[in-house]
């Protein structure tokens, strides 16, 4: 049971913007859809404003898959 543990990158194939929603997906072995719908979900019963912000700091601080 070794298991390679994946490693959390924004995904190059499932991305709708950045691919950030697709890559914590992949990570977890989650569908990036559900994912997508929560976080928004999330962000809008938090006025909006924090869900994008934390959007974009995740952005810039997540890798690509290739790097």
């Amino acid at each position: 049971m070794n298991a390679v543990p994946r490693t959390l990158s924004r995904s190059l194939n499932d991305r709708m913007i950045a691919g950030v929603m697709g890559g914590i997906a992949h990570r977890f072995g989650w569908n990036p859809t559900l994912v997508r719908v929560l976080y928004v979900v999330i962000s809008l019963a938090s006025a909006a404003f924090p869900g994008i912000l934390i959007y974009l700091l995740l952005w810039l601080l997540i890798p690509n898959e290739a790097d």
